[in-house]
């Protein structure tokens, strides 16, 4: 990431380095129930498919608070609500581990869901204020890291350290890190003045329901906030039950399980490590199309798998499709409203986790029922139609000079 400057001396690098990790800790805790689900529902006596609940709540707190942060974020400082919801997300995450019913994970999960669900939107919305839009997709594609590292210890963390030490000790572990990402944003936020660069804009805020408005009244917008909640149903509501599928179908135990899941990560790295190449090769068209046929693909081959070991590379190809797919429609996110940015993305993030919500409870029964198997290729299936749905949108868009 290319360092730049205010001029008054503030770094953009090391304030978004930081939020990278504030982001790490908020994805770790976004995906650390799909590794641990089997686990909970033995230690709370309930099927699979009843605790995939914890997922759920979450998703849905998670996605449902990012309707209002956009306009509290441009009022009173992006970096200042950042700060506050990994103070705050640092209780609560310890609640989970204290619980002991099911109700009371629940009840934690959402109320953790309600303020970690601050923290990466709210992130990506600082980003737009400070990083140029010809230089943001390269520049989230390297931020992105620390969420991508965050999934592959939420996912390779909840399958080991659960299978060592319990799943509660896992929250535990998690807690400390949101306090760890607290402490290090305040020195930053105390010591850099770009991290105030949000309380610029702040008086020029019009209020919650035009910037609302502002950004509904856009068709682009409206298009781009329909495929989040479209990508994140399909994707996360099919990779919700990977975790639960490789234990039960093939045996694979919760510590491998958790390295398997974790793959969907390596694949991000990959995305993260050669997206200048990427974006410069292919440009937005080619990554979305290739990201939709890559997720079909290896959807496909993970329900089909005659063995456990074809996991792995089918996760790999899961994750860098995904990164393919999302990093090019949050791109696009960031500048669809830039007067609202923050209430734009605060829209945007939510589709993403309402879409997860509504996704895993409408798998929840398919997979207790049936199999995962349905339940991968509609996911599969789905990606590949928004993909290239997307690329005949962005076509349209150029051939439009837009």
């Amino acid at each position: 990431m290319a360092t730049s400057s205010t001029a008054s001396g503030g770094s953009a690098t090391s304030a978004i380095t930081l939020l990278a990790v504030a982001s790490f800790a908020s994805q770790s805790m976004v995906r650390v129930s799909d590794s641990l689900l089997p686990q909970i529902s033995t230690d709370m006596g309930v099927s699979v498919g009843a605790a995939s609940i914890v997922v759920t709540a979450y998703a849905f707190a998670h996605g449902s608070v990012q309707l209002v942060i956009g306009p509290v974020g441009d009022r009173f400082g992006k970096y200042a609500c950042i700060i506050a919801a990994c103070a705050a997300a640092s209780v609560l995450v310890l609640l989970c581990g204290l619980a002991t019913s099911l109700p009371m994970l629940v009840a934690a999960r959402l109320a953790c869901g309600l303020a970690a669900g601050w923290i990466i939107p709210l992130a990506f919305a600082f980003l737009g204020d400070v990083i140029p839009y010809e230089r943001r997709q390269q520049v989230l594609g390297t931020f992105l890291s620390g969420q991508i590292l965050g999934q592959l210890f939420g996912q390779a963390a909840g399958g080991v350290l659960g299978d060592l030490f319990g799943w509660r000790r896992v929250f535990f572990f998690l807690a400390a890190l949101f306090a760890f990402a607290t402490v290090a944003l305040v020195i930053e936020f105390l010591r850099n003045p770009i991290t105030r660069a949000g309380h610029a804009t702040a008086t020029r805020s019009r209020g919650f329901i035009v910037d609302n408005l502002t950004v509904l009244r856009s068709p682009w917008a409206r298009a781009v906030i329909a495929m989040g909640f479209i990508e994140s149903l399909f994707m996360f509501g099919g990779f919700a039950y990977v975790g639960a599928d490789l234990h039960l179908r093939f045996g694979v135990n919760f510590a491998v399980v958790g390295l398997f899941v974790g793959a969907f990560a390596i694949g991000g790295l990959i995305y993260s490590l050669s997206v200048r190449r990427l974006v410069e090769r292919l440009g937005q068209i080619g990554l979305v199309t290739g990201g939709g046929v890559m997720l079909a693909l290896a959807y496909a081959t993970i329900a089909f798998a005659p063995h456990a070991y074809f996991a792995p590379f089918a996760i790999t190809g899961i994750g860098l499709g995904y990164y393919m797919l999302h990093n090019t429609l949050q791109t696009n996110a960031t500048q669809m409203t830039p007067e609202a940015r923050g209430t734009a993305v605060g829209i945007f993030s939510s589709a993403l986790y309402l879409g997860q919500t509504l996704g895993v409870a409408i798998n929840a029964p398919v997979f207790d029922r049936f199999s995962a198997v349905p339940v991968f290729v509609m996911s599969g299936a789905g990606l590949l139609a928004l993909g290239l749905w997307l690329a005949r949108k962005l076509r349209q868009r150029r051939a439009a000079g837009l």
